[in-house]
């Protein structure tokens, strides 16, 4: 018996984090019991668990998904804890020691912000010489900069992480990290933070532009190193006036434009730092995981293009930096532009809009290895060339776009063997593992994979790429249930809806379409919600009931916005749905044809069913936490919305008159029609007249293949999946996408991309099908009256066209398996994990009545109706499966 993946509040070891109070959770493998029946907590000062500071004792009542221990955190200060599990076969283990280290936690800071009086693009560095005198036990830095900061040691970057202190909104409040130096600080040296503008005072957002950023237009700079030697004293060195500051070599980057970089550039030292007024958010400790290098791509090809181009392809569509070793004659511009997609075999980027995506390089002569700071790119396709400028200001004419005339020499062939691509996301634990028989599907599956990755750099993006990089609310929404399937997202998405509570708060409650919100500041349904979606799913997903106390105000408050639009001057209750909102973005039966936005499905039908969904999720909530008033009031005005959608958009006998593939799904996904399989055939008509093709959008195509499915037609949800023809998701892979594209048609059969005014080849929105693959085709799916996939549903739907399948999740409770396999036209073969702790409701498909009665097998242990139902252990069984029910027409 182990006891493993412990962690603390969601995080494993995690140091200077956010948190009031811990909250404990763990997994058991390898035990002889099916579950646990009691465990204990241990806290101590030392890591020899003997400075012993809490003992819950074992308690029976305890959950391995959220444990929370009320204790009084000091600052600064590391605590160790284990667990002690029994099991219901007498079994006892202890886990390995684990730890968590508090931050400030609210106490006042030694240093000072501080900035320069030098602003322009160029970035600066701030730095302090240290004199270490005595022998070093414990080292730590307490740091955040605005917009962007990298400390260095003695000119050594501290950490692997990128782009802090992240992305937030900074007028609410913003993070400081905490990093252990005790290993660098053993010797006197240079402390320095080097500054880039990043979000907050770069180009960013709809309305920014070069001069001045949304949140700010200065340089901050706040730090506090805190030396604790092995005699007992402490320095603390905190940052002030007596920090020197000079500009760096950097002399601009930008989250869209990109980076330069002049090696010819006197870096000489600026004078002396000023103090400077404090930021109006508040300093709060760090909630963002690491953003951190993650995958090396070196360059797949090198691409001699007919327009003379020197291209390197990576294979991959990434989200990322790069690096590469050059070693050009003084005063040689490097000019790399990325894209991703070549277009007639030429390098092609119009479709980045304004983004410049560029990076710029002026050689002094020697060999060196460049590598961007401050900036990200969205590609696969990068564009190397140079040109030789004698006059340095010729090279600042040639970086400002000022010289038009510039011949640019393509780069050797050498450069494909100095170029590695670096792929760049957020830290989260990879949970599920889904392969099929089909290898186009393979690689849709491992295209949306991608598509998550390069689009949870900190915020959760609609596109890595373009002139908006933003987090959309309702592309995280639609594909947030995807994505916890995928990775371990928790505190990925527990830090989003902090975010988005905070822009909540000063709206009114309010959800603008984009959190952080920057510029925008308009709502709409679908996206909107958002607010109470993902929390939801998170509670669901993770079994801590802790993300809906923190956000439940949240929730609430957007329901009373929606209810406060809804009542008109006039009385009536339909001022949400006549407001403006997006609908089924992207579907294909709208007015616009193909290179539309907007669908055909009634944007305030769409609405009033979201304002819905939100409401009786707001109520489900009040429920768990234990406000009945509230759940009353929610439940109430939920069955009135009911009242209101029956009345506005369907006929007296209960049939839907929003005539759409979407409406029907909406109506079956939120059971609105009295006549269930009236739906069912109105849905198989509407997709049969259009040639049994899709036409949804980002409002239908998440919940497509379940609602057939559910509704007896997974013959046809498999033929929609599989078509390999536009629309449809093997569509792309056949044109060889590697990410998910944002519209059916983002390309066009002939390869030419269909439209340069919103077409990004790397969103993950209608990546949400992975969703129905893990919880249908594989058929782990989590049983309503469950939490953190302690009881599921395991239901495949196998389908001879794709052969077989092989899927694993690691779930909050433990590691599901489920796994088909066609042996041949008759007989089926599957397997099954159960996780200690859990149960398993097992559906066996197409299988023959005489089966259940095979009592040696212990899949057939418990049988109630030709239902299985199992307890944690392995189960593998092959049968002749029955003839299939084949769909009815209907009349």
């Amino acid at each position: 018996m182990k006891i493993t993946e412990c962690k603390t509040n969601h995080y494993t070891n995690p140091l200077g984090y956010c948190f009031e109070n811990p909250v404990f959770s763990w997994k058991v493998t390898e035990a002889e019991g099916k579950k646990m029946v009691s465990a204990r907590i241990l806290i101590a000062a030392d890591e020899r668990m003997e400075q012993r500071i809490t003992d819950t004792g074992y308690q029976t009542d305890i959950s391995s998904l959220a444990a929370p221990v009320m204790m009084k955190m000091k600052p600064r200060t590391r605590y160790y804890w284990t667990v002690c599990v029994r099991t219901d076969a007498d079994e006892e283990a202890v886990s390995d020691v684990h730890w968590f280290e508090s931050a400030k936690e609210g106490e006042n800071w030694e240093g000072k912000w501080i900035g320069c009086l030098s602003e322009g693009k160029e970035s600066h560095v701030f730095y302090k010489e240290i004199e270490i005198a005595k022998r070093v036990s414990r080292a730590r830095l307490y740091i955040t900069g605005l917009g962007l900061y990298e400390a260095m040691w003695d000119g050594n970057k501290i950490g692997e992480e990128l782009l802090t202190p992240y992305c937030n909104n900074y007028n609410s409040w913003i993070q400081y990290q905490t990093y252990d130096v005790t290993d660098r600080i053993q010797q006197s040296g240079t402390l320095s933070v080097m500054l880039g503008p990043g979000w907050y005072k770069g180009r960013f957002g709809y309305a920014g532009n070069w001069e001045k950023g949304y949140y700010g237009d200065n340089f901050k700079l706040l730090s506090e190193l805190r030396i604790e030697y092995e005699d007992g004293s402490e320095q603390i060195i905190g940052t002030d006036d007596s920090w020197k500051v000079r500009t760096s070599n950097l002399v601009f980057s930008g989250i869209y434009d990109g980076e330069w970089r002049d090696d010819t550039r006197k870096t000489g030292e600026d004078g002396s730092a000023v103090c400077v007024e404090a930021p109006r958010g508040k300093l709060t400790a760090r909630l963002s995981t690491p953003v951190t290098v993650k995958t090396e791509f070196p360059a797949e090809s090198l691409i001699h293009t007919p327009a003379g181009e020197t291209v390197l392809d990576l294979g991959q569509n990434i989200t990322g930096i790069f690096s590469l070793r050059v070693n050009e004659p003084e005063g040689t511009v490097i000019h790399i532009q990325t894209g991703e997609i070549l277009q007639q075999g030429n390098f092609y980027r119009d479709n980045l809009r304004s983004a410049r995506s560029e990076y710029f390089y002026i050689s002094n002569g020697t060999e060196q290895t460049i590598t961007p700071h401050f900036t990200f790119y969205g590609y696969r396709y990068v564009k190397i060339e140079k040109t030789l400028c004698e006059d340095p200001a010729e090279a600042y004419a040639v970086m400002e776009g000022e010289k038009r005339d510039v011949i640019y020499t393509p780069m050797p062939d050498s450069v494909k063997d100095n170029f590695v691509g670096l792929a760049v996301y957020s830290s989260l634990p990879r949970t599920g593992s889904l392969v099929t028989g089909n290898p186009l599907l393979n690689r849709l599956i491992l295209n949306t994979e991608w598509g998550q990755k390069d689009n949870f750099v900190d915020v959760p993006t609609d596109c890595p790429q373009r002139d908006e990089r933003m987090g959309w609310t309702g592309d995280a929404q639609v594909f947030s249930a995807t994505a916890c399937y995928i990775r371990d997202c928790y505190s990925f998405y527990y830090k989003y809806i902090f975010d988005m509570e905070t822009e909540q708060e000063s709206r009114g409650g309010m959800v603008p379409n984009v959190v952080p919100a920057f510029d925008v500041d308009s709502t709409s349904s679908v996206w909107g919600d958002a607010t109470t979606i993902i929390p939801w799913n998170m509670y669901r997903f993770y079994g801590d009931t802790g993300i809906l106390e923190t956000h439940y105000s949240s929730m609430k408050a957007w329901v009373d916005y929606m209810t406060s639009v809804n009542e008109t001057a006039e009385g009536k209750k339909d001022g949400w749905r006549r407001a403006i909102h997006y609908g089924d973005w992207l579907a294909l039966d709208g007015d616009g044809g193909t290179e539309g936005v907007k669908g055909g499905t009634d944007d305030g039908f769409i609405a009033d069913v979201y304002y819905r969904l939100s409401t009786q999720l707001t109520a489900k909530t009040a429920r768990i936490l234990g406000k009945t008033e509230d759940a009353e009031k929610y439940e109430a005005l939920s069955d009135n919305i009911l009242k209101e959608i029956r009345a506005e958009y369907f006929s007296p006998n209960g049939r839907s008159c929003v005539n759409t593939q979407t409406g029907y799904l909406l109506t079956l996904r939120h059971g609105l029609s009295k006549d269930r399989e009236r739906t069912g055939i109105d849905l198989k008509r509407s997709l049969k007249s259009n040639g049994n093709r899709l036409q949804t959008g980002f409002v239908g195509t998440p919940i497509l293949l379940e609602e057939l499915t559910k509704a007896g037609m997974s013959d046809l949800a498999y033929h929609l999946l599989l078509n390999e023809d536009y629309p449809g998701w093997l569509y792309e892979v056949k044109l060889g996408a590697t990410t998910i594209w944002e519209r059916w048609n983002s390309v066009l059969a002939d390869g030419s991309i269909s439209s340069t005014g919103m077409n990004s080849l790397n969103h993950y929105s209608y990546g949400a099908v992975v969703e129905w693959m893990y919880s249908y085709m594989a058929g782990i799916r989590q049983a309503e009256d469950s939490v953190g996939f302690q009881k599921v549903i395991l239901a495949p739907v196998p389908d001879p066209r794709v052969g077989q399948v092989a899927c694993e999740y690691n779930s909050a409770s433990g590691l599901w398996k489920s796994a088909w396999k066609f042996e041949d036209e008759c007989h089926i073969r599957l397997a099954f994990s159960v996780p200690f702790g859990c149960e398993a409701v097992l559906y066996l498909p197409l299988a023959p009545a005489e089966i259940f009665t095979d009592k040696k097998n212990p899949i057939f242990e418990c049988v109630r109706e030709n239902v299985c139902y199992l307890t944690a252990g392995e189960y593998e069984i092959t049968y002749k499966i029955r003839e299939p029910e084949k769909d009815t027409e209907e009349e």
